[in-house]
């Protein structure tokens, strides 16, 4: 798809762009995910998972869309907690603390919604995730839902770190607190409740949105769930720790 070509040359190559033009920009919501699947043929690694944009009101108003939005993590954006990352050309430039969890069985598409505790029942584990998002729009808030989807739900690059340990089961991770900080003195607290209620009612939606488009969320893949905090301001040199109390803490640093 010519969408696909654009919005993926501009993501390897840090360019944005406007606009979509008319001809080749999605007209649903099945559309635009069609554009995203291109991504997967394009990149060169298997897809690693799942991301989940706007899951906040607050987050939502700031993008201008109605609901949450998926997007595919490409194992080429992902990184551990020791690896360095260049800061490029990315504009967006906030980095956001989220939960993320591992599937321990897949979820295949089906009629009828997938409720929580069976989607719960499919989870393995659960890591620690910064996501540092950015767009192949120059004006990401203004484009509406369709083309943010079809531009990957803003996914960029993920942090993802190993597995908690299991006592998360028996915490209400809704009422979690969590933090990021930066080296240069950035501060923002957050909670577990700022992800549609619930991180876990995030993957629960992310299972049935890929559901009702005909995609199936595959045993071994990760869900990051979305920001758990106001995004935190970063800048090239900064390290970036998130810190979940008694489920631990992670940093890591950019070029």
């Amino acid at each position: 798809m010519e969408a696909a070509k654009l919005i993926w040359n501009c993501w390897q190559n840090g360019n944005k762009i406007k606009q979509l033009p008319d001809n080749i920009s999605p007209k649903t919501r099945a559309e635009a995910y069609r554009i995203q699947a291109c991504y997967e043929s394009y990149s060169q690694a298997p897809i690693l998972g799942w991301k989940i944009a706007a899951t906040s009101l607050e987050g939502q108003k700031h993008i201008g869309v109605s609901g949450p939005l998926a997007g595919r993590i490409l194992q080429e954006r992902v990184f551990t907690p020791t690896e360095k990352l260049n800061f490029g050309k990315n504009k967006m430039a906030v980095a956001e603390p989220e939960f993320a969890f591992k599937m321990g069985k897949t979820l295949k598409p089906r009629y009828g919604q997938y409720n929580m505790e069976e989607v719960m029942h499919a989870v393995d584990t659960l890591h620690p995730s910064i996501e540092i998002p950015d767009s192949r729009f120059d004006n990401f808030s203004t484009v509406g839902e369709l083309k943010l989807i079809a531009d990957n739900a803003c996914a960029h690059e993920f942090v993802i770190g190993p597995s908690m340990h299991d006592k998360w089961k028996m915490l209400d991770i809704s009422k979690h607190i969590v933090t990021i900080s930066t080296s240069n003195k950035h501060y923002n607290k957050g909670i577990g409740s700022n992800v549609l209620g619930d991180p876990r009612v995030a993957l629960t939606w992310l299972v049935n949105e890929l559901s009702k488009n005909n995609i199936s969320l595959l045993e071994g893949m990760i869900v990051s769930t979305g920001t758990c905090a106001k995004p935190i301001a970063i800048k090239e040199g900064d390290t970036v720790t998130v810190n979940y109390g008694i489920l631990g803490n992670m940093s890591f640093t950019f070029n």
